[in-house]
């Protein structure tokens, strides 16, 4: 698994170090920067967060946000400061900052800020796959490929298909389909849901053998 790179930018070495240590030993990929103007050379496309130390000589952590967002560069940044006022906070976050971290601080709560920042953001960022043996489901897109051909289906056979596989081998009843795919749309009835499935079916081809109908129960997705 690749790991993920993050850039540590503090104008203090000890930190430096003590944030790389514990950051690679917890199995990321790290650079480190004296400076914001060392740091704004170094940064790739393939780093995937930033630590950046608010005072810093020359251009202050609050700067480099600044224009890293003029910029249209979305990086993730925590900043870290000896600052924790509230309008301090408030600018952090102002510059485009992701969250806010006061020293001196502890391993373990950068540790658990930098795992909860990238978690949120890397699921705004990168579109969910499913993938099953030929059968790809693109929710960025909203696209099926079946064998890297286009699939076209209907918004509400989409829905149901992501349904399935996103939650296999869950079986769903019908009333659920309908109250999470239909929701509040009125006179819908049950037959609606064996109908679409069993168009989904077709569509699919070979594949459409993985929707499960456990007769008295509902609905699944089952590759094995």
């Amino acid at each position: 698994m690749t790991k993920m790179k993050l850039l540590i930018v503090d104008d203090e070495a000890d930190i430096r170090e003590i944030l790389e240590f514990n950051l690679t030993s917890e199995g990321y990929e790290t650079t480190t920067a004296s400076s914001a103007e060392e740091a704004l050379k170094i940064l790739s496309p393939e780093h995937r967060l930033i630590l950046l130390d608010v005072m810093m000589g020359g251009m202050s952590g609050f700067r480099m946000a600044e224009k890293l967002r003029r910029d249209k560069n979305s990086v993730p940044i925590i900043f870290l400061t000896a600052k924790d006022t509230e309008n301090d906070m408030l600018t952090g976050f102002s510059t485009g900052g992701d969250d806010y971290i006061s020293k001196p601080f502890s391993i373990k709560e950068v540790s658990a800020r930098v795992k909860a920042v990238l978690k949120r953001t890397e699921s705004k960022q990168l579109p969910e796959m499913i993938e099953v043996e030929g059968l790809r489901i693109d929710t960025d897109e909203k696209q099926v490929y079946l064998d890297e051909k286009p699939l076209v289906l209907t918004k509400k056979e989409f829905e149901i298909l992501y349904l399935l596989t996103k939650n296999s081998p869950h079986v769903f009843k019908r009333e659920e389909i309908l109250d999470k795919i239909w929701q509040n749309e009125a006179f819908v009835l049950e037959r609606t849901v064996d109908v679409h499935i069993t168009r989904l079916r077709k569509k699919l081809g070979k594949y459409g053998k993985y929707l499960i109908n456990r007769s008295g129960y509902g609905y699944s997705f089952k590759n094995q």
